[in-house]
């Protein structure tokens, strides 16, 4: 059996996962921070090497993350943090002893917490409708991006790294079409409305021509005629929730959760919206059924005679 340091072995597994896995850079990088964290317990604890972990020891850890650690100021982590950290650990001691560092897969039976259901917290259409009309002066160049881009993440359910990718190339006006990349690369072709069409025509006319500075496809550019960034992006949205007066936390996916709800108040089919969203399991998509469910009752219990 091949011998390792702790810190040799992890940095093994996140080449592997970089080199061998493709694994995104987001996704290497989280593993890396809870794989440290994993560590640095371990060290407290007289572990050195990979093949002194126990089974226990995984399990304490656990225990450790979820219960905090008061005498260093460290707060106890949410239960869908645990159960990320114990992703990357299992997937350590997977590599581990398939490299040989260790006899057996200590982790493998471990299982994580059971997060809380929490129901995503859509946004009314009147709150998303002044949040688009709040993007900043109507022919200044970076408020027409703004609107373009806030458009464009309500009007298909977009996640907001899929809309900072996009490329001048990947929206199809004249169709009213855009092609959008989820995870792990899939690609899905969504509609976007007449609304979402007419503000990023308006961009690509007058907004686009004043911030590119050198060739570059990307659709969304930022002050320097570069991509714009996910962060950038990300505080857009927040000014614009901001001037509009919606005092509720809002975020990119607060965008996405309100296009899925007011789809299924609508009447859409939960597999059709699963399509726009990309989510790969209608299992995903359903939790939004429970949001339209709660309206309902919410409704019922104000408006019928009988309901109390």
């Amino acid at each position: 059996m091949a011998s390792a340091t702790l810190d040799d072995a992890v940095q093994r597994y996140l080449d592997h996962l970089t080199v061998e896995k493709g694994a995104a850079a987001n996704t290497v990088s989280s593993y890396r921070r809870d794989l440290v964290r994993y560590t640095e317990y371990l060290a407290a604890r007289g572990i050195t090497e990979p093949a002194e972990i126990g089974e226990n020891d995984v399990r304490e850890f656990l225990v450790a993350l979820r219960r905090g650690d008061p005498e260093r100021a460290v707060a106890p982590l949410a239960d869908s943090s645990v159960a990320r950290a114990l992703v990357a650990a299992r997937g350590f001691h997977r590599f581990a002893a398939a490299e040989g560092m260790t006899v057996d897969d200590v982790a493998h039976a471990v299982r994580p917490p059971t997060p809380p259901r929490r129901l995503p917290k859509a946004l009314t259409v009147d709150e998303v409708l002044a949040i688009l009309e709040s993007a900043g002066e109507p022919d200044h160049p970076r408020a027409l991006r703004d609107r373009a881009m806030l458009e464009l993440l309500y009007s298909c359910g977009a996640r907001i790294s899929e809309v900072t990718a996009l490329d001048v190339d990947d929206i199809d006006t004249d169709h009213r079409a855009v092609v959008l990349r989820g995870k792990g690369g899939k690609e899905r072709i969504v509609p976007v409305g007449r609304p979402a069409i007419a503000a990023v025509e308006a961009y690509l006319v007058r907004g686009r021509p004043a911030l590119v500075s050198r060739a570059t496809p990307a659709l969304f550019l930022n002050a320097r005629g570069g991509r714009l960034s996910r962060q950038s992006a990300w505080q857009v949205l927040v000014d614009a929730a901001d001037r509009a007066g919606v005092e509720k936390e809002v975020s990119p996916h607060t965008l996405r959760h309100s296009f899925a709800t007011h789809l299924l108040d609508g009447g859409a089919d939960v597999r059709v919206v699963q399509e726009l969203l990309g989510h790969s399991s209608v299992t995903t998509t359903q939790v939004y059924t429970l949001v339209t469910v709660n309206t309902m009752r919410e409704v019922y219990a104000t408006a019928h005679p009988r309901a109390r």
